[in-house]
């Protein structure tokens, strides 16, 4: 039987391959249901409940656990978004970087912090790609 699953970040991108290069499908939001065809790796294989176009998503944006929002929930502002689950898988968050930050006090995060901000669309980075001749990573695509 094919195992169900629920988006459990703000936004989600569906992808065209297991790779967070692979060119953004279409975007699902928190609870949404999918249904997972293939795994590889960290990817999944999904058909959205809700869209006939399947894609990868990466494993860190699902959860096994049925999503129901209520009427009139907070629970999706208050959702974390892709970025931020994947970097606490790595152990990485804003108490870490704050400890850090007290330990290296001399330490100019000024720029990092710019960086932080930037936000490359996605047509911006596929033609990057191309450009350099270089290939996203990842499966079947």
């Amino acid at each position: 039987m094919a195992k169900t699953m629920s988006v459990q970040v703000k936004k989600c991108q569906l992808r065209n391959k297991p790779s967070f290069l692979g060119k953004i499908l279409v975007n699902l939001n928190y609870a949404d249901r999918v249904t997972v065809k293939k795994e590889q790796d960290d990817w999944f294989k999904v058909q959205p409940e809700n869209n006939a176009t399947s894609g990868w998503v990466h494993v860190s944006a699902l959860s096994t656990k049925k999503i129901v929002l209520a009427k009139g929930s907070k629970d999706v502002t208050s959702a974390a978004s892709s970025d931020e689950l994947a970097l606490a898988g790595k152990g990485f968050n804003k108490e870490v970087e704050n400890n850090y930050k007290k330990k290296n006090k001399a330490a100019d995060f000024a720029w990092v912090d710019k960086m932080e901000t930037f936000i490359i669309p996605q047509n911006e980075i596929q033609r990057f790609l191309a450009e350099g001749g270089l290939q996203a990573q990842g499966g079947d695509a």
